[in-house]
């Protein structure tokens, strides 16, 4: 019987029709895509807590977990805030394995089989983002998606970083922000009485007594099976079902696909609580001093289902004046600020604007989901941070217990947003701003650590404060969460504390 063909293969198969060109660079980057995988999925094997590794010694040679099953996994000993981490192999009961694939299946632990499947598809779907792509070191983006298309290699520290299953070599090149495509989004119209609209929905997306609802073409062609009437060309973000107007505002469409983690429609609910969370969003941002903008939603619809819907969004560049640049975080590794010589300094800059105005919120009783992705800052025209500017408001954590303390009236959102758990609003903000956000752009834990001690003294003492000063330091178990898919929800791993040195 004759195997089936690997992922890495069958991608080669299909860039050698759709576009040959680029197969050699592909062929190239593989041994590189296997490795910035491996390395993520060893950082969660190794810090994530899962059921069935019972044991962990770290010593001169590395890290070795005892399995449940008395087998024995060692490795590298890794920096868990390191991004240029380069783990090559790794061994399974004195097996070497360079295949994170290849590791996964061969541990046969629960739903092992399918995150393999996932490792495969996105180890080589990685290699095909680094195939051509260009001199990130030429002159400087001007418009914000040409910022979010620089990030090539999407989370810095999931191993399903460029997972994409369901995505055809051709969309990829087609829909993948750092392929830098002009996408077509099909605008599909459905009756006015049938749609769901919150907030304003422009004239512009209206014809006659129907409201013409922009889709992902991917999600037009495999998920609605419908053709369109008419087009807007957009060009995709980092979150890549979320796309740049050359003009106007960012279209978040649904996209029924699961990337990374998720997959990425937009419930009925969160249509529906759109306007009250943006208006909630200018309420609360006005107390950070103007430290912290949230962009407006302007607009959302749904026409029945969560596979047809769809927001519109201010664009963070309405936040930047005069010579100004908005990037979102992730981004920032393309710039000069981490390879300048002022880096720690800007670096600091940018901790202390995120920190005051995480801070400040979470005493507010709000707790940001900050990562790379939604958080942005504004640089001045010579590069300093200056401000920063949020989007995305639907994974929000909310307190009403901290809310009332400061007199601001608990907004009608959904339940699943709702917690006076002191833990679970650390856990949302710390998780993706420090052991995120920070850490993605520090590049290490000594960086890190260097970048924050002098921020954390100026900071006024909070619970909150001490927490992060005084316990490990949550980050989200990706792993984990991948082998858990039954589980609802985050799950969280417990990361050495970069801060660990005094509160005084």
């Amino acid at each position: 019987m004759q195997r089936p063909p690997t992922a890495e293969a069958g991608i080669a198969e299909e860039l050698a029709v759709v576009r040959p060109a680029l197969l050699p660079a592909y062929t190239g980057a593989l041994p590189g895509a296997r490795a910035a995988v491996l390395t993520r999925l060893w950082r969660g094997l190794t810090h994530d807590p899962l059921p069935w590794v019972t044991g962990r010694a770290e010593g001169r040679s590395g890290v070795v977990l005892r399995l449940a099953d008395g087998r024995r996994l060692e490795g590298p000993s890794v920096d868990p805030y390191a991004t240029d981490a380069h783990v090559t192999a790794v061994r399974l009961d004195g097996r070497a394995y360079d295949e994170p694939a290849r590791l996964m299946t061969d541990l046969a632990v629960p739903h092992s089989a399918s995150f393999a499947a996932e490792l495969a598809h996105g180890t080589a779907s990685l290699a095909l983002s680094r195939a051509g792509q260009q001199d990130v070191g030429g002159p400087a983006p001007v418009r914000d998606w040409e910022w979010e298309q620089r990030v090539v290699d999407g989370h810095p520290f999931h191993p399903a970083c460029r997972s994409r299953p369901g995505f055809s070599v051709a969309e990829q090149l087609a829909y993948g922000p750092e392929h830098r495509p002009v996408v077509e989004l099909v605008l599909l119209p459905v009756p006015a009485g049938e749609c769901l609209v919150s907030g304003v929905w422009p004239g512009w997306l209206r014809e006659g007594g129907r409201v013409l609802v922009p889709a992902h073409p991917w999600q037009a062609a495999h998920v609605l099976k419908r053709a369109g009437e008419g087009a807007l060309a957009a060009h995709p973000l980092m979150a890549l079902r979320t796309l740049a107007l050359p003009d106007g505002p960012h279209v978040k469409t649904a996209l029924s696909a699961r990337l990374t983690s998720s997959v990425r429609d937009i419930s009925l609910g969160s249509v529906a609580a759109s306007a009250v969370l943006s208006d909630f969003g200018q309420v609360v941002a006005a107390r950070t001093g103007g430290l912290l903008h949230i962009t407006r939603t302007l607009g959302a619809v749904a026409a029945g289902s969560p596979d047809l819907a769809a927001l519109l969004r201010e664009s963070p560049e309405e936040y930047a004046g005069p010579g100004e640049r908005v990037v979102p975080v992730a981004a920032l590794a393309t710039t000069e600020l981490p390879r300048s010589p002022a880096r720690l300094a800007r670096l600091a800059r940018l901790a202390r604007l995120a920190l005051t105005a995480g801070l400040r919120l979470l005493e507010l009783g709000v707790a940001l989901e900050a990562h790379g992705q939604n958080l942005l800052v504004v640089l001045s025209p010579n590069g300093e941070p200056v401000r920063l500017v949020y989007r995305d408001l639907a994974d929000l954590r909310i307190s009403p217990a901290r809310l009332a303390r400061h007199g601001v009236p608990v907004p009608d959102v959904p339940d699943r947003m709702i917690t006076d758990d002191a833990g679970a609003l650390r856990c949302k903000l710390f998780g993706s701003l420090v052991a995120g956000a920070l850490a993605g752009t520090a590049g290490s834990g000594e960086a890190l650590r260097t970048a924050l001690e002098n921020v954390v003294r100026d900071l006024p003492r909070t619970g909150d404060l001490a927490a992060l000063l005084g316990e490990p330091l949550p980050a989200k178990a990706l792993t984990l969460m991948r082998l858990s898919p039954g589980t609802a929800g985050d799950q969280w791993a417990e990361l050495p504390n970069p801060l660990r040195f005094g509160s005084g």
